[in-house]
């Protein structure tokens, strides 16, 4: 097969591929987001892959992790495609098998996420059908070339020639009755167009028909994809967000003192923004859930099961606290951290009401995507401002942040206590059940460690000679921070001045002046918790538990 036949079939290919994957979407809208087949296989990949993958996906992506994968996915799918078509051009029953295996594929991981049913193969299944048809338009049909630019030329028989003269069984003689030498006649060339190779003469007409039908069906399956998104948006929940008026708090939180936030520049604010707040989760498309029919239900190791709505929770006394959450995945001197005002019930008061068996030492959280994360009971039952959360800085939770009901637990990692979009708690045994991140090779527990970070300078900054600011951030939820200190070159430690804070749930903010000299320098930085423990200096990565050391940033001073 040619360079330029090789070409054609990949288009082919690639045409149907976009067609299956383009008229999903609309279907997906019906059938909810998660089984459009980019989406139910991209879940299933990040079940499946290893840890090790996962973390280095976000490492070097960070919160856009998602979006990579759906980008890869995609460009996965375009060679699969374009392969196809290839063998669509040998064997056109080949690349319908093809079609077809990815539909099935489609359907299979649709109908393996949590709470699937039939019908959330439907998209995968009516995608892989128009596909199908694509694939055939081309290599068969309407849009076929003439000729196929992969088919060999066909021989036309010779021509006639001028009749023979009768020729002796000993053959033509001389004059001189000697045998004359008789050459071969040339075999008849096939009837190729003049200045063109085999497999190379495709009809103007033919060319235009088919390369134009690829690009309208390109550009349906563009606005089928664009569409349907969009559609799956309009029909989310943003506007029963903005309907909703959240109580005040009884319980409003404490007014910030001030000097909190020291306003410097690249320096964390105090209050991390809404949209500014991390986001780590396994969703690769958000849930959308309606508050007026979103449950939660208590249920397990419990004496009485109880099942409460959106507004049996706005009936509820209200909770304001500010506190400063992070994810286990977040490296020494990362950014998977922010410190935000929550808004929610005491989730103390709601275990007290189902009242928990005496051995039910673990609450797992479920969300609405099946997600599960296991939170000691006894830390949610010990004081700390635990929250069922409705509210995120003054309003209703971000969508992509758990609306409309969340779990917000201070001093544990994200991932066993964040649970978003959640619609059961149920309580069991640490022996009885491992949480979603468990068997991945993370611990059972998560409590957070004193980490501290330098915001200013940054690494690589050129600074100036003279008196330089050094300032950041230090955490350790739920027992404070006492002291941070600073060091240059390797130097004794310098104790930097601590901004007040609201409480030991939220994060600090620290500063250290120094008087910078000439030269290429390394700043590190470490914290003491009101327990006494000083963060340790030995280098660890962020599994099983979280990472461990010492932030170092280089700055050169000229």
């Amino acid at each position: 097969m040619s360079t330029t036949s090789r070409r054609y079939a990949a288009l082919a290919g690639v045409t149907a591929a976009a067609i299956a994957i383009g008229i999903a979407e609309p279907v997906a809208v019906l059938t909810g987001p998660r089984s459009a087949p980019l989406v139910a296989v991209g879940g299933v990949v990040v079940d499946a892959v290893p840890e090790s993958l996962k973390q280095l996906a976000i490492d070097i992506f960070g919160t856009a992790d998602k979006i990579a994968l759906l980008v890869g996915t995609a460009l996965l799918l375009g060679a699969f495609a374009a392969l196809l078509g290839m063998l669509a051009a040998r064997r056109l029953a080949l690349g319908l098998t093809g079609i077809a295996a990815f539909a099935a594929v489609g359907a299979a991981a649709a109908l393996t996420r949590s709470g699937a049913d039939a019908a959330d193969a439907l998209p995968s299944l009516a995608g892989g059908g128009l596909g199908a048809l694509v694939l055939w338009m081309f290599i068969a049909g309407p849009l076929e070339l003439d000729p196929w630019p992969w088919s060999p030329p066909t021989p036309i028989a010779p021509r006639d020639e001028a009749p023979q003269a009768p020729v002796s069984p000993a053959g033509p003689m001389t004059s001189d009755h000697l045998p004359v030498p008789v050459t071969p006649a040339a075999p008849p060339e096939p009837d190729v167009p003049s200045g063109r190779a085999p497999g190379e003469g495709v009809e103007p007409e033919s060319r235009r028909r088919f390369l134009t039908g690829a690009g309208v069906l390109l550009g349906t399956a563009a606005v089928a994809g664009l569409g349907g998104r969009w559609l799956a948006g309009w029909r989310g929940v943003s506007a029963a967000r903005e309907a909703i008026r959240l109580p005040a708090p009884v319980a409003p939180a404490p007014a910030l003192p001030a000097g909190a936030d020291l306003s410097m520049a690249q320096l964390a604010p105090y209050v991390t923004p809404n949209f500014g707040f991390y986001r780590i989760d396994t969703a690769l498309v958000v849930p959308q859930v309606d508050p007026a029919t979103w449950r939660l239900r208590i249920h397990g190791r419990v004496r009485t099961e109880r099942t409460y709505s959106y507004a049996d929770l706005l009936a509820r006394p209200l909770v304001e606290r500010y506190i400063t959450l992070a994810c286990v995945s977040n490296e020494v001197g990362g950014d998977l951290i922010g410190n935000a005002r929550w808004l929610g019930v005491p989730l103390r008061e709601l275990l007290d009401e189902v009242e928990p068996e005496e051995d039910a030492d673990q609450v797992v959280g479920r969300s609405v995507d099946g997600w599960t994360c296991g939170t000691p009971t006894a830390l949610l039952r010990d004081g700390r401002n635990a929250l069922l959360a409705i509210g995120m800085n003054g309003e209703p939770l971000p969508v992509e942040h758990g609306f409309p009901v969340r779990v917000v637990v201070p001093g544990l990692y994200g991932y066993v206590s964040a649970c978003k979009w959640v619609t059961e708690l149920e309580l069991t045994r640490f022996a009885d059940f491992d949480a979603y991140w468990v068997p991945r090779g993370w611990s059972a527990q998560g409590p957070i460690k004193t980490q501290s970070r330098i915001d200013a300078p940054r690494a690589r900054n050129r600074l100036t000679t003279g008196p330089i600011t050094v300032a950041g951030v230090a955490w350790a939820q739920h027992r404070g921070i006492r002291r941070v200190e600073v060091r240059v070159d390797g130097g004794p430690w310098q104790e930097a001045e601590l901004a007040p804070t609201v409480s030991v749930d939220t994060w600090v903010q620290w500063s250290w002046r120094w008087d910078a000299t000439p030269g290429e320098h390394r700043l590190q930085v470490r914290a003491t918790d009101e327990t006494g423990e000083t963060q340790t200096e030995r280098a660890q990565g962020v599994v099983p538990d979280g990472a461990t050391g010492w932030h170092t940033v280089t700055v050169t001073v000229r």
